[in-house]
């Protein structure tokens, strides 16, 4: 593109920027008060937010709330030094807290798709490094019964929102839930896992694609790591090379102590 393009195209996209501000003045996205850009936090509820920091486990992105939290010698958390988790790194923007759930829960259960590229620009920021080398961007799948009573699939519109910031391709169903499973709510990490065990499988795509990719698996919320290890653990199987794991938020492991 010349210059002169690159310049037009700014101009365009500026002035269609000036135009929907007229007529739909920015809101804040979880209080609705008045804010600078479309898109984004007022102050307050920016100021709510905690983003995942140092220290925390370097395998699942776990936070600690100091260093000696982690197992000797290590930087890992119990469940990764006993060798559990099949996938790689796992990373996320934000802790889930009260801050956190101003925004995912409206997206989840809200109706709010539009919160889903403001939160994957977040996720962008946390994943830089897995992002730099993933070849492949998947979502955990829906079980198609969910879908009918929530009409979206979460973790695809996150997927598909990172896919356009970073220029990354993005397979929305390279894998697939060949089982319902019930909500995990307050099940401790060894139910989860048998609940998820082998609740994954790729799809006929998946098949074709996935042989030697790097891969980025993306969700909305991660808790004890079952459910991204049980994806990460079918996409292996499949011949994935490496599959990585980035999310909206972690809920901090109960067993560190207050994080």
């Amino acid at each position: 593109m010349t210059l002169g393009l690159q310049r037009l195209a700014s101009g365009a996209r500026r002035a269609s920027e000036v135009l929907l501000d007229a007529l739909l003045p920015p809101r804040c996205l979880a209080c609705d008060a008045d804010v600078t850009g479309q898109g984004t936090l007022c102050a307050t509820c920016f100021a709510t937010l905690l983003p995942v920091t140092l220290p925390f486990c370097e395998r699942c992105g776990v936070p600690f709330a100091h260093t000696g939290q982690a197992q000797a010698g290590t930087l890992l958390c119990t469940t990764c030094e006993s060798g559990t988790r099949v996938f790689r790194t796992a990373r996320a923007a934000f802790r889930y807290d009260e801050g956190a759930k101003r925004l995912i829960l409206p997206f989840k259960h809200g109706d709010r798709t539009d919160l889903a590229r403001p939160l994957a620009r977040q996720m962008a920021r946390a994943g830089v490094a897995l992002l730099d080398r993933a070849e492949i961007i998947v979502p955990v799948p829906a079980h198609w019964r969910r879908l009918i009573g929530r009409r979206y699939d979460q973790a695809a519109l996150l997927a598909r929102a990172l896919g356009a910031i970073t220029g990354r391709r993005v397979v929305l169903d390279l894998l697939c839930r060949r089982r319902a499973t019930p909500p995990l709510g307050d099940r401790r990490a060894m139910e989860r896992a048998l609940t998820v065990a082998e609740a994954f499988a790729l799809s006929r795509r998946g098949a074709l694609a996935l042989p030697g990719r790097q891969i980025l698996l993306v969700d909305d919320v991660m808790t004890s790591g079952a459910t991204v290890n049980a994806c990460a653990a079918a996409l292996l199987a499949g011949g994935a090379a490496a599959v990585d794991v980035l999310a909206v938020a972690r809920v901090p492991d109960p067993r560190q102590g207050a994080a």
